[in-house]
């Protein structure tokens, strides 16, 4: 293997087909390398989705992650317990963000099922709040078009990381594409 495993977390009503895991999945492929990539389909629930994650990471502990909005705050908590490196596209920033305005029932945007968010998940998500991440840790990839997450909560949060602030683009990062070759040397290999 080429290098080290790479775990894409999808968002909070995403799935492992967003376009973000397919055009890395993608990439990999063509330098074929697609043994690298893993992206499962993330449950909706906190505490199963981070059981399913860290059982893939005690497999392969030598893992880079890449979380988008949700992904990205689950992959800060599961990089800073397995001290492991992660790539954060427009990451969630719970502390400047009000998670009780999600409660109810949400669909899912490549599955035709529902799930009920109730205050018992948001107190899941609330015990997996990091503070002070390790900056050293992220590679952080924000557009300041981001509609859904203010960028400048998570450039506070993770202040110190290496940063690519893109002018414009939305919540889904629209320059992904564009960053996939740092994404994948910031993967590299070894350990933070």
């Amino acid at each position: 293997m080429a290098g080290r495993m790479i775990l894409y977390l999808h968002g909070f009503r995403s799935s492992s087909r967003s376009w973000k895991a397919e055009a890395l999945k993608a990439a990999l492929a063509a330098r074929g390398e697609a043994q690298r990539f893993f992206a499962p389909d993330l449950p909706w629930e906190p505490q199963a989705a981070i059981q399913l994650c860290e059982a893939h990471l005690t497999r392969h502990p030598e893992t880079t992650l890449v979380g988008s909005s949700l992904g990205g705050f689950y992959a800060t908590w599961l990089a800073e317990r397995h001290q492991t490196r992660a790539v954060l596209v427009n990451p969630a920033v719970l502390a400047a963000m009000d998670p009780e305005s999600w409660l109810g029932e949400h669909r899912r945007l490549h599955e035709n099922d529902t799930f009920t968010l109730t205050q018992a998940h948001i107190e899941q998500l609330r015990r997996l709040e990091i503070r002070k991440p390790t900056p050293e840790r992220y590679l952080l990839l924000l557009e300041t078009g981001d509609e859904v997450l203010d960028y400048r909560a998570a450039l506070a949060h993770y202040a110190g990381s290496k940063c690519v602030l893109q002018e414009g683009g939305n919540h889904g990062f629209v320059h992904f594409p564009e960053y996939i070759d740092r994404i994948l040397a910031f993967a590299g290999s070894g350990r933070c």
